[in-house]
């Protein structure tokens, strides 16, 4: 059974000599997926005195929607205003990530993929955002009830996009149920190579998050390596650039 060490490995041998395409891409993918810094809202949950506490920040502004509901000013046209957002934020964050997987997925088969990856699963999009509102709903609701279970159902969720990435007709709920089946007893592995990537956290904040530009594809191809060993490419998916290799040490081996 290998360690993060291996999967660090095998994530900088799939980068070697693609750093700044991976980089590039991993850029994009971030931008689009974090919609936060542009104004668009974002729901943030809190306790507090006991308290459960819900925010929501848009444009600028924070808004309790508890508090506002209770004063009877909250405006029923804002509110749904900020929910799309909110589902539009999610839906594309959730296609961008997927294509990403899909992306880093390539270059850990031996393949070389594009800028067009992060756009491929448009036409799923109903999957895409189903699966990104059931994550949401069964990782808050396990947050709800404790901080530790919330973090465990993050975990056991975690292999949703990758599997969606190479299955994009299965079904939102089927894929999550699968990434659980997937999880089972390796849920402490994944979290043990999350957090072997601690020192580069550590260097990203000291430089303003310059680091990200090479953490994020560092990461991604790692957790892609992790995932391709819990489903290992089947014989008859192998890449063309695979195949070819194969055929060069056949020849070389029978000379």
């Amino acid at each position: 059974m290998r360690c993060a060490a291996d999967f660090r490995a095998e994530a900088r041998a799939a980068l070697k000599g693609r750093w700044g395409l991976a980089i590039g891409i991993g850029f994009l993918a971030m931008v689009l997926g974090g919609f936060t810094s542009m104004g668009l809202p974002e729901i943030t949950l809190r306790f507090e005195g006991g308290d459960l506490q819900i925010a929501l920040e848009a444009l600028g502004q924070t808004l309790h929607p508890l508090d506002m509901i209770a004063g009877g000013t909250l405006l029923v046209g804002l509110g749904v205003i900020i929910v799309l957002g909110w589902l539009v934020r999610m839906l594309i964050g959730m296609i961008v990530t997927v294509g990403y997987m899909k992306f880093n997925m390539d270059l850990i088969d031996g393949e070389i993929g594009g800028v067009e990856m992060l756009f491929r699963y448009f036409r799923q999009w109903r999957t895409m955002l189903a699966a990104g509102l059931l994550q949401a709903v069964y990782i808050i609701g396990w947050t709800l009830l404790f901080i530790i279970p919330g973090i465990i159902a993050g975990y056991r969720y975690s292999m949703t996009s990758c599997i969606l990435a190479e299955n994009p007709e299965m079904g939102a709920n089927d894929a999550i149920t699968r990434s659980k089946e997937l999880m089972k007893g390796n849920k402490w592995r994944l979290f043990c190579m999350e957090i072997s990537f601690i020192g580069w956290m550590i260097l990203s904040v000291f430089t303003f998050g310059i680091g990200d530009l090479w953490l994020t594809p560092y990461r991604a191809a790692a957790h892609t390596a992790f995932y391709r060993e819990l489903v290992p490419l089947e014989k008859g998916e192998e890449t063309e650039e695979m195949q070819e290799t194969q055929t060069e040490e056949d020849v070389i081996s029978e000379e």
